[in-house]
Formats: structure tokens, C-alpha cells, sequence
């Protein structure tokens, strides 16, 4: 029987998250989604897969930057290697503009200036009209262009308005360009688009799911008020110094990935080791990863009570719908247990009629005691969990490993 090559890596997880507000919305409600006609807590993908890549830069030594203001990220560079401020200033706003990409100049008050009078332009502050997202090693070789060419920086005129040109060739532009371009680890799972530039877009080999909580949830107002410290040395104890209220919201939420390890084969090249690493520090990242707001306020860091990951040969598949029907409390309380239950019964109905010829592995790992049927091998911890599912997808005899 011939083996069935892995596609995907589905990641499905059960988090339960309290008194929280984990992603926000333009006025700084909870965000929310109608599901099953029965309303959600949801996190946008965006601020999962957010919180996420921060991670994985830490596990894989690499960082991404993505910005409007490449230019001073580029000045900033130069002044910290001794180019004095006006100058590094210049230059930078040159090198953004090398890139062939439409800017604007940033504004900033006249301190002389009064209340009504318009803000004065900062020449040195270019904003390109698109956000840049580069690795954070191309601030270096942009300076270093610039370094290349400082000369005829020095007896150039500053970018004072949009029309402006830089002084850079067309040799140095394409240069520019080609840094603009480039990629590392980040990127090629998580993807860019820069249309912008020619061959600049990269198809993420990720795709996240906003998450939603597997019951129904209410939204809840907190009111809040601030003590006036120095009011009080006058004995004066009533009132306060400021008062407001903000929303929050708990629930256990499902949480879906996936990763086409086609599409990251196609980002990286023929280097299945690399692929390994990546993908490996992925399932780490997404599975640990929480979102960061209000944290100073509500500190909910929990950790998943259920995660599994299933390894497919033919297409992702989500698990959401076992929840369009929310789940009810257990009888003692609580919608972790229940929605565990849901989800486990759903996984196996879903795969007996996709065809579990398809699952080249899957197993999964939980804080709780009991055995789950019908997702897989149980393993005693996250580690040993992703190691098993990546080992199933890239074994290590086609990676390209020692003997």
C-alpha cells in the first residue's frame, strides 16, 4: 500500500479564557460574531495570528518589520553609527523614496507656531502610502546603500514634498527594491502583500481562524474609578479623580489553523529541514500564543485544555460547526467538558464522511484525565504532540537528515 503524502496540518484548540478582553473593537467593546442565532465572543484572526508571530520569531531567531516609516526606521540606523541627525535624516527619507512607492510626508506642529495654524511639513519624514513588511535585516542593507552613496547625499536636497526625486540611480533604485523584496522565515509562512512592487507578494503558507467561543456569552460592562491620591491628604475621601467603564467578556474558545506545507515547500525551496523548523515552531507558537490586551488588567494567561493536531493528506477541515448549536454548561458548571464532548463527536462524524483515508496522523494532548475516541493518539504534552505530527509530515528520511 502506497504511503499518502502529507498536505496539511490542521491545528484545532479548546482555550478557556476568563474575565478578558483579549481583542477590541474601533469604540473598545468586545468583539463579537452571531453563530448558530446565538451571540459569540470572537478574536480576529489578525490578533491571534499577531500574537502568534511574535512568538515565532522568538523560537526561530528571526524578526519582520512592518511599517510606513521605513525611512526613519533607516535614519535611526545611520544615527546610531555616528551620522549626524540631519544628515541620517536626509538620507532616509531618499531611501524611502528609492522605492517607487507613492508617500506622503509626515506633519508636525510648529512650535512657534499658533493653535490654528497648519502643522509644518517634516522633510525627513516620509510615509510610504503602503506598509512595508521586510525582514528586520533589511534596515542594515538599506543603510548600507546608503553608507555606499553618502557623498552625494551630503550635497542633496531634502524630500520636501511628494513630487520630490531621490538622488539615487535607477541601478541604486532597483537596489532598494530588491531589499524591499526580500524574505526569511517569517514571511514565508505567514505571507506579505506588497503589490506595490513586482514579485513582492508572498502566499502565506498559514491561514488562522477567528476564533469564537463554542457557547453563548454576554458582554459585561465593568465600572471603574480612580483615587485622586493628593485629594486625599486633604481628608477630602468622596468623589473620585476619574471614573469609566470598559467591556469583557469569558468563554471557552475553538481556535482553527491550518498549514500547507505545499505552499511553504513552494516559499522556501527544496530544503526540508528548514521546513521542519518552521513548521515545528508554528504548531509552538500558535498553540502557546495569547493575545495581549487589557493583560495588565486581567492577566489571562491560561493555557489550552485541549489541543489536536491532525496531520491530512487531501484539504483542511474545521471543526467550527460543531459548535453552531452552542454548547450548554456541565451540571456542576462550566463549558470546557462540554465542548470537548462536541468536539470530539463531531471530528469523528467529519472524518467517517470525508474519509479518514486521508489523516496521515493525528493525536492530541489535554490537561484532563480522560480518553478522548476519535481524534488520534493521546501524548502526554504539547511537545511530544507537535514532534509526533511534524515527524508524520516531514519524516526525517526525506528531510535531508545525517544517517
Amino acid at each position: 500500500m502506497s504511503v499518502t503524502r502529507a498536505r496539511f496540518i490542521d491545528v484545532h484548540i479548546l482555550h478557556s479564557v476568563p474575565f478578558s478582553n483579549l481583542n477590541r473593537d474601533d469604540t473598545n467593546s468586545v468583539k463579537t460574531v452571531q453563530y448558530g442565532n446565538s451571540l459569540r465572543t470572537r478574536i480576529s484572526s489578525q490578533s491571534w495570528k499577531r500574537a502568534a508571530r511574535t512568538d515565532f520569531e522568538r523560537l526561530i531567531g528571526q524578526a519582520a518589520l512592518r511599517t510606513r516609516r521605513i525611512g526613519e526606521r533607516v535614519s535611526l540606523h545611520l544615527s546610531e553609527n555616528s551620522w549626524p541627525t540631519d544628515l541620517a535624516q536626509r538620507a532616509g527619507a531618499h531611501v524611502a523614496a528609492a522605492s517607487g512607492i507613492k508617500f506622503e510626508l509626515a506633519k508636525a506642529k510648529d512650535p512657534n507656531a499658533t493653535e490654528k495654524a497648519q502643522p509644518a511639513p517634516v522633510p525627513n519624514k516620509v510615509l510610504t502610502n503602503a506598509l512595508l513588511y521586510v525582514p528586520e535585516t533589511a534596515i542594515a542593507e538599506l543603510a548600507t546603500i546608503a553608507e555606499e552613496h553618502r557623498a552625494e547625499l551630503e550635497g542633496a536636497k531634502d524630500i520636501k514634498k511628494p513630487a520630490d526625486k531621490t538622488i539615487l540611480s535607477k541601478e541604486q533604485q532597483r537596489r532598494v527594491e530588491a531589499v524591499l523584496r526580500s524574505r526569511n522565515g517569517v514571511i514565508n509562512v505567514f505571507g506579505r502583500m506588497l503589490a506595490e512592487i513586482d514579485d513582492a507578494n508572498v502566499d502565506g503558507a498559514v491561514q488562522v481562524a477567528h476564533a469564537l467561543t463554542t457557547h453563548e456569552t454576554d458582554v459585561e460592562t465593568d465600572y471603574f474609578s480612580a483615587v485622586d491620591d493628593v485629594t486625599r491628604l486633604w481628608g477630602d475621601a468622596a468623589g473620585s479623580g476619574h471614573m469609566g467603564h470598559a467591556e469583557f467578556s469569558s468563554g471557552t474558545f475553538y481556535r482553527f489553523a491550518t498549514i500547507d506545507l505545499d505552499d511553504l515547500a513552494g516559499n522556501i525551496g527544496p530544503d526540508p529541514q528548514a521546513a521542519r523548523e518552521l513548521v515545528s515552531a508554528f504548531l509552538h507558537a500558535f498553540i502557546r500564543s495569547l493575545p495581549q490586551a487589557k493583560k495588565n488588567a486581567t492577566a489571562p494567561h491560561t493555557a489550552p485544555d485541549l489541543v489536536h493536531l491532525a496531520v491530512r493528506a487531501d484539504r483542511p477541515l474545521s471543526f467550527a460547526s460543531a459548535f453552531e448549536e452552542p454548547v450548554r454548561a456541565a451540571n456542576q458548571g462550566g463549558y470546557a467538558v462540554p465542548s470537548r464532548t462536541a468536539l470530539t463527536a463531531y471530528a469523528t462524524a467529519a472524518n467517517t464522511l470525508m474519509g479518514s483515508r486521508h489523516i496521515v496522523n493525528a493525536g492530541w494532548a489535554s490537561s484532563h484525565t480522560k480518553d478522548l475516541d476519535g481524534i488520534g493518539q493521546r501524548h502526554d504534552s504539547f511537545d511530544e504532540l507537535v514532534e509526533q505530527a511534524v515527524t508524520a509530515a516531514l519524516p526525517q528520511d526525506t528531510a535531508g537528515a545525517s544517517a
